[in-house]
């Protein structure tokens, strides 16, 4: 390689050793401070700085401006409902009809009483914060195991009704689960009948019922990714003598893991908020997850204390805000990764 005049890289021929061809290898190591030898000099060659022409305001906004402009609204939009619940929890008034984005009078009071052992009222809180935390986590790595097989089955194995089983599976996430209210219902009753451990009015049960939930989607979403890994891998392991279940878990599993991660992120913050089920199902305030036991906690005992509210909704966000950004460039990744197959 040699750089010319407009710094440009050019081919030099390596098998080149004419004094010639020498003396070039070594004008290039000078200008472009190689220490590796004249073949490698290219490498530390500097790359000239893209310079742009200087633009008016006038035709920055019309060819840049308005999508920042576009972007800093959509930010405001998003922003602002955290913020205010956040300036809710650290007023003093503790009122939402009067917080601002800055509160006037600034208090932790109201995070100081969820950590007071003394105060008796607030013990129910981190009882619905446990709950939440077992059921998500549970219910989203069973999901994860769950939706991983099937996807390998649809993606590696050749069946009949492979085909139907999988539209059927996108077919029923067409229609939402909260249309199977009274089937749901029903079917816990007669199950607690039988098994009450895992019956109405338990986290095991509820744990069940949102194993169903998006299992269809997940399996899809993981079945894409399998995809587009080759398989020529599996048929190198079979050559091995590896079976269907060693080419699963210690070959194809850990190839997929930015999908599962996304399944895995997605399912706990999903299940972590959910409402209208937990509702449903759960009966007893011992029972009760963060969504329902909040829904109580600001209509009946709590009612006109907004303060303490918004302070228990930013304790519970918090961890989901940090499990998110910390896992966002697995859930980027997983979920371009099986968009091509290659």
């Amino acid at each position: 390689m040699a750089a010319s005049d407009n710094g440009r890289v050019e081919y030099v021929d390596p098998n080149d050793h004419s004094d010639a061809a020498l003396e070039e290898r070594l004008g290039i190591a000078a200008e472009t401070g190689g220490q590796r030898g004249g073949f490698f000099a290219w490498r530390g060659a500097k790359k000239q700085k893209v310079v742009y022409p200087p633009q008016s305001p006038k035709m920055w906004i019309k060819t840049v401006g308005w999508r920042h402009a576009i972007a800093l609204i959509a930010v405001a939009f998003s922003l602002y409902p955290v913020l205010y619940i956040v300036s809710s929890s650290l007023s003093a008034d503790g009122n939402l009809a009067n917080a601002t984005i800055i509160p006037r009078d600034f208090s932790l009071d109201s995070y100081k009483e969820f950590f007071n052992p003394e105060n008796p009222n607030i013990t129910p809180f981190t009882t619905w914060l446990r709950n939440s935390w077992i059921v998500s986590l549970v219910a989203a790595s069973l999901n994860v195991a769950l939706a991983a097989m099937a996807a390998y089955a649809f993606s590696r194995f050749r069946f009949k009704g492979r085909r139907t089983g999988l539209l059927g599976l996108l077919l029923v996430q067409i229609f939402p689960q909260y249309l199977a209210f009274v089937a749901i219902l029903l079917i816990m009753i007669s199950i607690g009948n039988v098994f009450p451990a895992i019956g109405l009015d338990t986290l095991a049960g509820l744990t069940l019922v949102y194993l169903g939930g998006a299992i269809g989607f997940n399996t899809f979403l993981i079945k894409g990714f399998m995809d587009s890994i080759p398989e020529s891998l599996d048929e190198s392991a079979r050559v091995d003598g590896a079976g269907v279940g060693t080419i699963f878990w210690k070959i194809i599993l850990p190839l997929t893991r930015p999908a599962l991660a996304v399944i895995f992120v997605i399912s706990f913050i999903t299940l972590f908020g959910e409402f209208l089920l937990a509702r449903t199902l759960l009966s007893t305030t011992s029972n009760f997850t963060l969504a329902v036991g909040l829904q109580l906690f600001a209509t009946a005992d709590y009612g006109a204390r907004w303060g303490l509210l918004s302070a228990a909704v930013v304790v519970a966000a918090l961890p989901i805000v940090l499990t998110f950004l910390i896992a966002q460039r697995a859930i980027v990744s997983g979920l371009t990764g099986g968009a091509v197959k290659g």
